[in-house]
């Protein structure tokens, strides 16, 4: 797997990722939304338990917080999108 991220501040982070066949990453939880563009190949994802395969131009959002992980089923290419939390949210 090789990564690069494009732009990160405190609120957004976006990243791009190109995994091999059988490549991922592990179970985890972000703490925002992630959104998964997939720019090439097949990607498997289990999110909260459920499992997703997207191809290219499909897009999964995978919700803060929620455990998930990622599988290549082939050579795969993908534009994460993470929209962290406010830390003002709920506060007014």
């Amino acid at each position: 797997m090789t990564n690069r991220t494009l732009a990160q501040n405190e609120g957004l982070n976006l990243t791009l990722f190109a995994f091999d066949k059988g490549e991922g990453l592990s179970t985890h939880a972000a703490p925002g939304d992630d959104m998964v563009q997939v720019l090439e190949g097949e990607v498997q994802l289990n999110i909260g338990g459920k499992e997703v395969v997207a191809k290219p131009g499909e897009i999964v959002v995978m919700p803060a917080d929620v455990p998930h992980s990622v599988n290549a089923v082939t050579r795969f290419k993908m534009l994460l999108t993470l929209v962290k939390k406010s830390k003002k949210a709920g506060t007014e």
